[in-house]
């Protein structure tokens, strides 16, 4: 089968593979219909992701059909379309207990698809704990529609969540790419009063209010960033923050435009060490909370797509085949053509 391949720091390339066998009776094999490419990839690409292991299959945001599974699986059977959670995990561990999977255990377990165990840029994938980092798709929503269930809508779901967002609160979100856009539609759930996107593309901005994600815009250089959000709030700054842009300076601005006694949530990845400057924000009481993303609310977000309430058909902005997913990656990467997400298709299915 043919497979995207990280093949040691900056760079990446087709090959071809065996197709992925059993080798666990929790394991589940499959045919991978729908695949993308995360920022993740990209940190990888680069060597930003000590963790990843040359040689690996990228990617952890697909959708599929179960072709088999071991003897052990219960929830999930040959036939059944399924999204792919961004965690493989083993529900059994100290921290799956609690519903920290990200920090499963288990050999295989947290964010290991695509970084440490081959993933899903490829015509198969062997999907470890199949119990637990497979959901079905219901009939009525499509490969597209759950193409984000396990990973960025995960993410922006998780988020949201940690952040504590009131009604009436005044949310800022650093960060308008596709990870901040799931953010943003999480984040409007909890009914906020505003929400401020802030981000240097301007494309990226005017779809997030189109959408109706957020109510005000800022741009970094063009506006004050600081003195537009006291002025929305009364001199006070944002009640949540979040980080998602993961920039030179984007951690800074988000201590900045948060209020006292705020919860500033950091969702980025970044590719360099951050300065947390105690003496500057002494007094502010905040209340950091940082990433990675806790997989575990996969059902819920399929039942709210299925219901209507989380609608993300417009982050698919370019579709493509495996022969062409090496033009996708630079496109991605560099963000041409006003790209937010990829769906590829490995086979003509």
């Amino acid at each position: 089968m043919k497979a995207l391949v990280y093949q040691g720091k900056g760079q990446i390339g087709v090959e071809e593979r065996p197709e992925p066998q059993i080798l666990d009776e929790r394991d589940a094999i499959v045919e991978v219909t729908l695949t993308t490419i995360c920022s993740s990839d990209i940190h990888i690409k680069h060597g930003a992701v000590p963790k990843a292991v040359p040689g690996t299959i990228l990617g952890h945001e697909f959708t599929g059909r179960v072709i088999k599974t071991g003897s052990a699986v219960k929830k999930v059977r040959p036939g059944d379309r399924v999204a792919v959670n961004v965690e493989t995990f083993c529900g059994e561990c100290f921290y799956c207990r609690r519903g920290f999977v990200n920090n499963c255990t288990e050999k295989d377990g947290g964010w290991a698809l695509g970084c440490r165990i081959d993933g899903g840029q490829a015509e198969y994938a062997r999907i470890p704990f199949a119990d637990n980092g497979l959901t079905k798709i219901p009939e009525g929503v499509t490969d597209e529609q759950a193409l984000f269930n396990g990973d960025i809508l995960s993410t922006g779901y998780w988020a949201a969540k940690i952040g504590e967002v009131k009604p009436a609160d005044t949310v800022a979100v650093i960060g308008a790419g596709p990870t901040g856009l799931c953010t943003m539609l999480c984040a409007r759930l909890y009914t906020p009063a505003r929400i401020i996107a802030i981000d240097t593309d301007e494309y990226r901005l005017h779809l997030a209010k189109e959408k109706g994600l957020a109510d005000l815009i800022l741009v970094p250089g063009r506006d004050r960033i600081e003195e537009e959000i006291r002025t929305a709030t009364e001199g006070r700054g944002a009640d949540v923050v979040f980080e998602v842009a993961g920039g030179k300076d984007t951690f800074q601005t988000a201590w900045r435009i948060a209020r006292p006694n705020a919860v500033v949530v950091i969702v980025a990845m970044y590719e360099e060490p951050q300065i947390l400057p105690l003496p500057d924000m002494y007094g502010k009481n905040l209340v950091f909370k940082t990433g990675g993303v806790d997989g575990s609310f996969c059902q819920e977000i399929m039942d709210l797509t299925a219901a209507g309430k989380l609608d993300t058909d417009f982050l698919i902005t370019h579709r493509c085949g495996m022969d062409q997913i090496m033009e996708a990656y630079d496109i991605f990467e560099h963000k041409k053509d006003h790209v937010i997400k990829f769906a590829i298709k490995p086979q003509n299915i």
